[in-house]
């Protein structure tokens, strides 16, 4: 059997599928082939991706994790606020929300209060998934936060790298900080490197 159709059906959305997707019961036979052919890989119950969009480091967070938000390590790399290499997708969710990973690609889920997921999130296209993640300020914010998670030294990293970019905005950054209870240690911060 033919799995062109369903390929060229992949390719369209980003490589990745949900049976949801599937209409027709050739192209859910076309799915089952291809995955037992190594060509697709089964991420979770309904959900399939091909390979090639495995390789990319951004997921489609929506379909995997729906209505999670990448934040800290993630979304350090994404603005280019630190070296770190993320080991994993780090995705924040609601914490009273329970959550099926996948085997693949590997997920950091972080429970964060619902307060916590209503200001700083963005919408943003990466690597053509349309996907939610914090804005920079908030990003700047968990890192202090989340310091003795992340470590000292990637914390400062994160504010170094944020205090040298021109579009830096030090009101909206001391508004999050003041939102998630680390202003006193934004202010020492800023005031050793300022």
């Amino acid at each position: 059997m033919n799995t062109s159709a369903i390929i060229n059906t992949l390719q369209q959305r980003g490589g990745f599928i949900t049976t949801d997707e599937v209409k027709s019961r050739r192209e859910y036979e076309q799915l089952r082939r291809a995955t037992e052919n190594g060509i697709l890989m089964r991420i979770r119950k309904g959900i399939y991706a091909e390979m090639s969009a495995l390789a990319n480091n951004m997921i489609d967070v929506e379909r995997i994790v729906p209505h999670g938000v990448l934040c800290l390590y993630s979304a350090f790399a994404h603005y280019g606020l630190s070296t770190q290499v993320p080991s994993a997708t780090c995705i924040a969710i609601e914490a009273k929300r329970k959550v099926r990973l996948p085997a693949y690609p590997p997920i950091d889920l972080y429970f964060w209060k619902k307060d916590n997921l209503e200001f700083g999130i963005i919408h943003k296209n990466i690597s053509g998934h349309d996907v939610l993640i914090t804005d920079i300020e908030r990003t700047v914010c968990d890192a202090i936060k989340y310091r003795n998670k992340i470590g000292l030294d990637v914390c400062g990293e994160v504010i170094d790298n944020y205090l040298k970019k021109e579009t830096r905005n030090i009101s909206l950054l001391h508004e999050y900080a003041q939102r998630l209870r680390v202003k006193n240690i934004l202010t020492i911060y800023l005031e050793t490197r300022l």
